[in-house]
């Protein structure tokens, strides 16, 4: 299916959710399912609270959608529910890292990574602070512009654009600490 092709279909598949129809929330947590448990994964960093938290997040998708305004924002949207959920699960651990200080002097793009690098950079991904780690997963992961991360971040488009430079300074820096590719 082409991108377009499967934008409507998914559109299709919210208002058939939103009018009752089982099957079409069903295909749509098919769809989203396994990368909403890595988005939380990386979120929480434990596996049973991801899934616990991927329950909540599919309970509350369940009985909000008929109160989804627009269908083509559902991705943002079940995405936010997500983020929410994982920061009331944060809220209850310790407080959070602070952000480490970034070396402003090095504003080049970091090489393409192969795709031999993936175990690599997932691991590195559990060492950045949440804020990098859920923008880079967004971003990369997710494939979502700035302005479909924004709503999900509750952040300017701006501050997305600036919270991913300096996560993507970050994951480089974690890279580079473990040694070259």
């Amino acid at each position: 299916m082409t991108d377009d092709a499967d934008r409507l279909y998914e559109r299709v598949l919210v208002l058939r959710c939103q009018a009752g129809d089982g099957a079409a929330f069903a295909e749509l947590v098919g769809r989203y399912q396994p990368r909403l448990r890595y988005f939380l994964r990386k979120l929480l960093r434990a596996a049973p609270a991801a899934d616990d938290a991927l329950q909540d997040v599919w309970l509350a998708v369940f009985r909000a959608a008929p109160r989804l305004a627009d269908a083509g924002a559902f991705r943002a949207w079940v995405y936010r529910i997500a983020r929410d959920r994982a920061l009331r699960e944060l809220r209850g651990r310790r407080p959070p890292e602070p952000l480490a200080d970034l070396d402003p002097a090095d504003d080049r793009d970091p090489d393409p990574f192969t795709p031999d690098d993936a175990r690599r950079v997932h691991a590195a991904l559990d060492e950045l602070a949440p804020e990098h780690r859920e923008v880079l997963v967004l971003r990369y992961v997710e494939g979502m512009n700035y302005e479909e991360i924004a709503p999900v971040v509750g952040s300017p488009v701006g501050t997305v654009r600036s919270r991913i430079h300096y996560a993507k300074r970050a994951l480089r820096a974690v890279l580079e600490k473990d040694g070259p590719r």
